[in-house]
């Protein structure tokens, strides 16, 4: 192999097709746009969502829906979930750090406490909110439910 025996694989370049070069080319005239319209012309460019005049699907279908742009989105933990990983690992505490360690949470996700399932441990919780039902549940048993900023 030498520099001026290289050449590319086979089949992997192709030629440039030449347009409006005359009739002989086969390509000339109208250079492959067709006669008449606005694709014919230079500078053609449809909008988007351009359906040829059709009423377009944007304008067929009725508005809807709100994104409220103040929402705040928790990770929801269940209490059986509390009692579950306070039986595994044998924790009187559970905070942030112990969820993102079980791997309920990842790091930025904010987090909060469900009464769903049932809560036989004392337990002091730390989350960025409580449901009253999980409160309720955590301080009957003498555990506190502490809330972050």
């Amino acid at each position: 192999m030498k520099l001026h025996t290289l050449k590319p694989a086979e089949g992997s370049t192709k030629n440039r097709k030449r347009v409006g070069r005359g009739p002989g080319s086969g390509r000339g005239g109208t250079s492959t746009r067709g006669h008449k319209g606005a694709k014919q012309r230079s500078g053609y460019k449809k909008k988007i969502g351009f359906e040829g005049g059709q009423m377009p699907l944007q304008r067929r279908l009725p508005k809807f829906g709100f994104k409220n742009i103040n929402r705040v989105e928790y990770k929801a933990i269940n209490l059986s979930t509390l009692q579950a990983l306070a039986e595994a690992k044998n924790l009187t505490a559970i905070g942030l750090e112990e969820l993102r360690a079980a791997g309920f949470i990842s790091k930025n996700q904010l987090v909060k406490i469900l009464g769903n399932g049932e809560l036989t441990a004392k337990i002091d919780v730390t989350a960025h909110a409580f449901s009253k039902k999980a409160e309720e549940a955590i301080t009957a048993l003498g555990g506190t439910a502490t809330t972050l900023e």
